[in-house]
């Protein structure tokens, strides 16, 4: 505990922490991404009701309205769905969907991207040319397409049973495919500048080998724009997910994220059920708004030019 309390009051004291306490936006958008991990985190005990359990709905609830609407009930507070669900726990479990493919996706993005935009940019010739005319040839195509094209070929290659069962880490590669180009293209930029630096050459003449260059000199370079497009990118990446969810190519219906909350209640939206599809709706604004908020600012901060 003197430990975290230590560390807390350092990053006070720092420019960072300076700085972040200089800016509301930044501010709210810290609060905003703290509660939501809060609340993905704590899910199990936070929630009322496991929404996964068949045993603990019931059918007669299906569809009840938010608590301050006519017909509303107390121990359903946002209301319920067409299976009976109480709205506030499935919104909470599948928050925890959205983040955990929202992050899982940008880090495997990120690394993709930094270990082909390191190799391109250090290495140059036929190798460097190569990489970057797949990156521009991806450029030519919507992330969300080419999110599609891998999601649909997946689906046609493996069978029905086995492509349910990997529907998750199958989201997560197509978003991550869909958005490595990003981080080359930066990370090459930034090491074609750092590997004629004095400090590189003089790592080549004691001999160290072009890995151990990449990983202990340029690496360290090129970390602050990846950190900020990566913060960035995980807003982008949740809303990637929500819309292949909302196709019906996400994460299937058995274990939904908000993107599927938001299709489902969707289906019913002209009925008059609006909170089955405006309140995923909301919690996900909320989500992208923090994360875009925090990234701006993490931008502003880390970027020399401004200070």
């Amino acid at each position: 505990m003197n430990t975290l309390v230590a560390g807390v009051r350092r990053l006070r004291q720092s420019d960072l922490g300076w700085s972040l306490s200089r800016s509301p936006e930044a501010l709210l958008g810290a609060a905003l991404l703290l509660l939501y991990a809060a609340l993905a985190l704590l899910a199990p005990w936070i929630a009322s009701q496991n929404p996964f359990d068949p045993a603990a709905l019931d059918v007669l609830d299906a569809r009840l309205p938010p608590v301050w609407l006519e017909g509303g009930q107390w121990r359903y507070l946002l209301g319920t769905d067409g299976q009976g669900r109480d709205l506030v726990s499935v919104m909470l479990y599948g928050l925890r969907i959205s983040l955990l493919v929202g992050l899982a996706s940008t880090a495997v993005a990120m690394a993709l991207g930094v270990a082909l935009g390191l190799l391109a940019g250090y290495s140059g010739g036929r190798l460097d040319k190569l990489i970057m005319s797949a990156a521009d040839v991806q450029l030519s195509f919507p992330a969300i397409l080419v999110a599609l094209l891998i999601d649909g070929l997946s689906r046609t290659v493996l069978p029905r049973e086995v492509h349910e069962r990997l529907s998750l880490p199958i989201v997560v590669m197509a978003i991550a495919l869909a958005n490595w180009v990003q981080y080359a293209r930066t990370v090459r930029g930034v090491t074609l500048v750092e590997k004629n630096k004095d400090y590189v050459n003089a790592a080549r003449l004691i001999g160290m080998g072009r890995t151990l260059i990449l990983w202990r000199h340029v690496l360290p370079n090129v970390l602050s724009p990846v950190l900020v497009i990566a913060t960035l990118s995980i807003g982008m990446a949740v809303l990637t997910e929500a819309t292949l969810s909302f196709l019906g190519l996400g994460v299937p219906a058995t274990s939904p994220s908000l993107g599927t909350l938001i299709r489902i209640g969707n289906e019913v939206l002209f009925s008059g059920e609006w909170w089955i599809t405006v309140m995923p709706g909301l919690l996900l604004i909320g989500l992208v708004l923090g994360v875009n908020l925090f990234g701006d600012w993490l931008r502003d901060v880390l970027n020399p030019r401004l200070k």
